[in-house]
C-alpha cells in the first residue's frame, strides 16, 4: 500500500533553523496554557479584621491581622494571578518552522506517503495499526489525513502511540513529537497546494497595486495638455500686460515736482534727498499747522513736507510756530491768577 513519491524540495528540503522552530514552539506552548492560576492576598482572604491582641506588654511579636501571609490560613504574596501566556507569532514564521521540522523528519528517512489508511467505508483500527507497524519498526507516529477522512480518524484514533490531524492543523510541535510522519496521498496534495497558494498570493497582490498605481498615471498624463495650455495663457497675458509702473527712486524724483503745485504762500519743496532748498531754513508741517525754526526744540526731529525762508512767511502762510499754544495757554494761567 506505500508508494514511493516525489516530496516538493521547497516544504521538505529548507534548511533547517533550529532557534525559529524553538521560538514557534515555545509560542505553541504558551499559548495552550490556560492561564487561570489565582491566589488571594491578604486583603482577599476572609476574616482577620481585628487584631489578635494588644500591640505591647505580650513579650511576642505585634501582629495585626491573623490574614497576614505570616500566618497560616493567610494571604499569599505575589502569588499567580490570572494571565494570558499566548504569544504573537508571524504566519510566515510558523509557516518556515513547520517547513524546517518536516525537512528534518524527511532527510532521515521519516516521511511516509501511502494512498489510504483504510480501505472500504468501515473503520478498522487493526487494519490501520498492521499498515503504520509495516512501515517502520519505531512506534510514535503522526498520521496526517484530509478533513473529510472520518474512516481513517476512527481507525487511529483509539490507538495509544498515534497521534492524528487534519492536514491544516499540521504544526510544528506534532512533527517533532513523533517518530514518523505519515501522510495519506490526498493530504500531501492539500498540503503542497496550500503552500503554493500561500507563494504566490503576494506576487497577485503585487500586481493588482501595480494596476490601481498606474491608473493615477494615466490621469496625470491626461492633465498635462491642460497644464501646458495654461502656462501658455499666463505667458500670454504676460506679453500683453502693460508696462510696469515707475520705480520707487522715479516717484521720489517726481515727487517735488507734484508737490510743488500743492505748497503753500512763499514755500519751497524739499530737494530729492529731503534736504532744504539754498536760503530756506524754516520747516514746515502741514499736518500739524507747525513751523520749527533751527533753534526749536524739535526742529531736528521733524521731517520738514515744505521750507520758508523765515518765520514771518510761515506765519503768512497760516502756520503756527511750534510750542507758541503752550506758551499761550501758560500766559493765560498767570494773568488769571
Amino acid at each position: 500500500m506505500a508508494t514511493t513519491t516525489a516530496l516538493p524540495a521547497d516544504i521538505f528540503d529548507v534548511q533547517v533553523n533550529v532557534p525559529l522552530i524553538h521560538q514557534v514552539v515555545a509560542a505553541q506552548l504558551a499559548a495552550a496554557r490556560q492561564g487561570t492560576h489565582s491566589t488571594k492576598t491578604r486583603g482577599l482572604v476572609s476574616g482577620g479584621g481585628k487584631k489578635p491582641y494588644r500591640q505591647k506588654g505580650t513579650g511576642r511579636a505585634r501582629q495585626g491581622s491573623t490574614r497576614a501571609p505570616q500566618f497560616a490560613g493567610g494571604g499569599v504574596v505575589h502569588g499567580p494571578q490570572p494571565r494570558d501566556y499566548s504569544q504573537r507569532t508571524p504566519k510566515k514564521m510558523k509557516a518556515a518552522a513547520l517547513r524546517g521540522a518536516l525537512s528534518d523528519r524527511a532527510r532521515n528517512g521519516r516521511i511516509h506517503v501511502i494512498d489510504v489508511l483504510v480501505s472500504g467505508d468501515a473503520p478498522s483500527t487493526s487494519t490501520a495499526a498492521a499498515v503504520l507497524a509495516g512501515l517502520t519498526d519505531r512506534t510514535k507516529f503522526l498520521v496526517v489525513l484530509e478533513r473529510g477522512d472520518q474512516v481513517g480518524l476512527k481507525s487511529v484514533r483509539n490507538l495509544d502511540s498515534v497521534h492524528v490531524l487534519a492536514v491544516d492543523q499540521l504544526n510544528t510541535y506534532d512533527v517533532l513529537c513523533a517518530d514518523d510522519v505519515v501522510f495519506t496521498a490526498g493530504a500531501l496534495a492539500t498540503l503542497t497546494a496550500s503552500s503554493k497558494a500561500a507563494a504566490t498570493a503576494p506576487v497577485a497582490a503585487t500586481v493588482e497595486k501595480a494596476d490601481k498605481a498606474e491608473k493615477p498615471a494615466k490621469v496625470e498624463n491626461a492633465e498635462k495638455p491642460a497644464k501646458a495650455e495654461k502656462a501658455a495663457s499666463l505667458v500670454d497675458a504676460a506679453e500683453a500686460a502693460p508696462a510696469p509702473k515707475a520705480t520707487k527712486a522715479a516717484k521720489v524724483a517726481e515727487a517735488p515736482a507734484e508737490a510743488a503745485a500743492e505748497l503753500p504762500a512763499a514755500a519751497a519743496a524739499p530737494l530729492a534727498d529731503g534736504s532744504a532748498p539754498e536760503g530756506y531754513s524754516v520747516k514746515g508741517n502741514a499736518d500739524s499747522g507747525l513751523y520749527h525754526e533751527p533753534d526749536g526744540r524739535w526742529y531736528d526731529a521733524t521731517v520738514a513736507e515744505f521750507w520758508f525762508k523765515s518765520a514771518a512767511d510761515a506765519e503768512a502762510a497760516g502756520f503756527k510756530k511750534a510750542g507758541s499754544r503752550a506758551k499761550s495757554t501758560a500766559k493765560d494761567g498767570e494773568d488769571a491768577k
